[in-house]
């Protein structure tokens, strides 16, 4: 990745709004998260709740070890976070073409979301680097594993604390067969999220200038 000239003090300017502005807009979408959440408490839904708290913290991860605000992930990936909270908001209920929009659609592009999360705090605030089929492989992997415990914790809250989330009443057939389609959704997504990491955040966005940490090579980019 290109890192900028430290000698340039126009580019030094850029560098610092470039910062300023992903990490501006990057908490934005982390508040967005947050009253997403605090709805689905109080709404009682558990589960959508602590899903979206783990995508808070998954956001917050670089900025609480590196300890700088500014230290926040491309706002474009919050942005994707925060379109099936938005969705549990204002669509919840509403249905196209004979397809619930707070259903699978949501859910599995918030899934998605989470596991491009990881790949591009790997990719950017570690030494990991990745080929380009193992990045797109690594997003896909990421969600269906992600969906995976997704399903189990559906289960054990139906299990456990009485709900009807997963176990509500029908067939064990039934259940299996959509168990199944949503491992299908949530594959689909991780390989439009893989191809989304790859071809955007690795090979179109510019995304070094927006982080204040160190790279692979050891060198810090400062103000």
């Amino acid at each position: 990745m290109p890192t900028p000239n430290p000698g340039r003090a126009p580019g030094l300017l850029e560098l610092f709004e470039r910062r300023r502005l992903n990490a501006a807009l990057g908490w934005a979408f982390v508040g967005v998260l947050l009253v997403s959440g605090a709805v689905a408490v109080a709404s009682g839904r558990p589960l959508w709740a602590g899903f979206t708290v783990a995508l808070v913290a998954l956001a917050v991860a670089p900025a609480v070890g590196l300890r700088r605000v500014d230290a926040m992930v491309p706002w474009e990936v919050l942005a994707l976070a925060s379109v099936p909270a938005l969705g549990r908001l204002l669509v919840i209920g509403q249905t196209v073409g004979g397809v619930t929009l707070t259903g699978r659609i949501t859910t599995y592009v918030a899934v998605a979301a989470a596991a491009l999360i990881i790949a591009v705090e790997l990719d950017v605030f570690t030494p990991v680097r990745m080929t380009h089929s193992f990045a797109v492989l690594f997003v896909v992997v990421a969600t269906v594993a992600t969906a995976g415990l997704w399903a189990e914790a559906r289960w054990l809250s139906d299990t456990l604390l009485g709900t009807a989330i997963l176990l509500d009443g029908r067939p064990e057939h039934v259940v299996e067969t959509a168990l199944m389609w949503d491992f299908v959704a949530a594959t689909v997504a991780g390989a439009v999220a893989g191809v989304v990491f790859e071809y955007y955040f690795r090979r179109f966005a510019d995304v070094t200038p927006r982080y204040p940490t160190e790279h692979a090579t050891g060198e810090e980019v400062r103000d």
